[in-house]
Order: C-alpha cells, then sequence, then structure tokens
C-alpha cells in the first residue's frame, strides 16, 4: 500500500490496553512509512517517564515519534493547543509521504482534533485563585452547590470534590456569563481528512484489569517512586499542578508527603487507574465512530491494515 495514499489512523483505548504496542507492530508492517503522534496529555512533560508509559529512548531513535516532552511539568497545555500542534505535525508526516499514526489516551484530544472545540473563555488566574481561595474556606462540596445552580447539567455529572472541573466549569458561567453546558453543545473545526478510529481493549474485563496492576508494579520496579521523588525535590511543582494531578503522581506525592504508606499508594494508585480506564471506555462507546479491536489478538495489526486497504478502496472509489 503506498502510505501517502492511506487515511490517518488513531488508536485510542484505556490505560494498559495495548495501543502503543499496536501502534509499533503497525510501524513495521507499513515498512516505516509512518510516523506517531502521541496522544496523552502526561507525556507531554519532560522528566515524566516511567509513570507515564514513555517509549524509551531506543524505540524513540527507532520509530519517529511526535508531541512528547514538549513542556515542563510546571507548566499548563489545553486540548485547544494540542489540536493546534497536532495538525502541523500531521501535515508534516504527509508531507514526507508518510502517515500519521494517532496513537494515546487522552479521549478529550481525539475529540479536540477530529470534532472541533467549543468557544469557551480562556482560563482567567486571578478569578481562578479566587475560587480556590474560596475552595479553601468552605470546601469543593460548597462550590459544587454553587455550580449547581449556574449549571445543573455540569454539577449533575462531577463528584463534589472534583476540583479541577469545578473550578473550569465555574469559571466559565462566571466568565462567559452562560452555563459550560450550553457552551459545550457548540463545536469548532472539524477535521476533514479520511481517519480510520480504532478502540483498542482486550474483550474480557479482567483482562485489563490484571494488565493495569501488573503494569503499574512494573513502573514502580523500575523506579517510578524515585521519579516522583525527584520531581518533588525540585521545590518549584505542587500536588495541584495538572502534570501532578496525572494518575500515579499523584497518589506517590501523597505517599513522599508522608500521608500514606508505600503499599497503600500503590493500591490507590492501582484502583485510580481502573477507574480512569472505566472513564475512558465509557467515553469510547459514546461515539459509534470507532471500530473495536483487541490488541492481545495475534493477527490485530494485520486486521488493521486490511480496514485501511478497504478505507482507502472506499476512499478511491467515491473520489
Amino acid at each position: 500500500m503506498d502510505a501517502a495514499s492511506l487515511p490517518l489512523i488513531a488508536i485510542a483505548g484505556p490505560t494498559a490496553a495495548g495501543k502503543s504496542a499496536l501502534a509499533l507492530a503497525l510501524w513495521e508492517r507499513l515498512a516505516g512509512a509512518a510516523e506517531i503522534v502521541t496522544v496523552d496529555s502526561a507525556q507531554i512533560y519532560r522528566g515524566m517517564d516511567i509513570g507515564t508509559a514513555k517509549p524509551d529512548a531506543a524505540t524513540r531513535v527507532r520509530v519517529p515519534h511526535h508531541l512528547l516532552d514538549l513542556l515542563d511539568p510546571a507548566q499548563s497545555y489545553s486540548a485547544a493547543r494540542f489540536a493546534a500542534d497536532a495538525r502541523r505535525v500531521i501535515a508534516d508526516i504527509r508531507a514526507r509521504g508518510r502517515v500519521p499514526l494517532l496513537v494515546g489516551g487522552t479521549l478529550l484530544y481525539f475529540r479536540a482534533l477530529f470534532e472541533g472545540l467549543s468557544p469557551l473563555p480562556e482560563a482567567d488566574p486571578a478569578l481562578r485563585a479566587a475560587l480556590a481561595h474560596e475552595a479553601a474556606r468552605h470546601g469543593w462540596p460548597a462550590l459544587h452547590a454553587r455550580l449547581a445552580a449556574l449549571d445543573p447539567v455540569t454539577a449533575a455529572r462531577l463528584h463534589p470534590n472534583d476540583a479541577q472541573r469545578i473550578g473550569r466549569a465555574l469559571e466559565i458561567c462566571l466568565l462567559a456569563g452562560a452555563p459550560a453546558s450550553r457552551l459545550q453543545a457548540a463545536r469548532g473545526e472539524r477535521y476533514s481528512e479520511p481517519v480510520l478510529r480504532i478502540a483498542v481493549c482486550p474483550a474480557r474485563r479482567e483482562v485489563l484489569a490484571a494488565r493495569i496492576e501488573a503494569r503499574f508494579r512494573a513502573m514502580i520496579a523500575a523506579g517510578f517512586v524515585e521519579e516522583v521523588a525527584r520531581l518533588r525535590a525540585r521545590g518549584d511543582l505542587h500536588a495541584g499542578l495538572p502534570s501532578m494531578r496525572a494518575v500515579g503522581y499523584r497518589q506517590l506525592w501523597r505517599h513522599l508527603e508522608g500521608e500514606w504508606p508505600l503499599a497503600v499508594a500503590i493500591e490507590r494508585a492501582i484502583a485510580a487507574s481502573r477507574r480512569y480506564a472505566k472513564r475512558q471506555l465509557t467515553w469510547l462507546r459514546s461515539e459509534p465512530v470507532w471500530r473495536w479491536l483487541d490488541a492481545t489478538e495475534p493477527n490485530a495489526a494485520a486486521l488493521v491494515l486490511e480496514w485501511v486497504r478497504r478505507e482507502s478502496q472506499g476512499a478511491s472509489a467515491a473520489a
């Protein structure tokens, strides 16, 4: 198959489902005529390698990867910025005559790229600080109740202690003068290039649960605690940053703060990873455009290439 004529391939799925392994197998079958674009809100940070399951140096030398190590963990990123960065990288890959493989589990980033984003107001540091101060005095459940009065639709789907999302939803309401749920119903620019979207997950739920636990324990053995300790020792990072709220990092940070023994932090991180995987699956199932695939199947990469062949033939016939 001519790589230049192939559709963009998107591989999404829950954590530990086998997305990266499938992408590397596809790269091999395409004889290197592909490049990987990472769709991961934690792998964008430098120094966060073990806990984000970032590809190792040897893999990155062999296979081109993009949108890794973009920022320092003290900085923030956004879905809108990802969409702009991804469009630029995809255009560069296409210009080289190769096919982009978008791979990751940050589904908001996929949505931002493919469906466009709602016209939401930019973050306001002063308002955000005021809301954080109010939460410190009265607690996030009190701000959740305030949000329920302004935007009951959004409040209904948020936990009363979900500080990040409650704060952002209130910020949107106060800055825009309209509920976030209403603004989010409007979408921006949609992606026009043909895309084959593949949702990866083991067919049996217990298999995914076991893979999540095994991978996290392997991360601990590889030095994950030491990685978080190095980040904490910098002195300019704190547990409230988006980078340090990533699953695994926030639990190990609390261990290093003396709040939990390591064994407790590990168990809580594994449980949080499983909950995150459940949310990822719920999101994917709500979007029927994704084709489901068990990446643990030996012929998974061959099946994807058959889908790619049919998609490219269908696009040629339509043209």
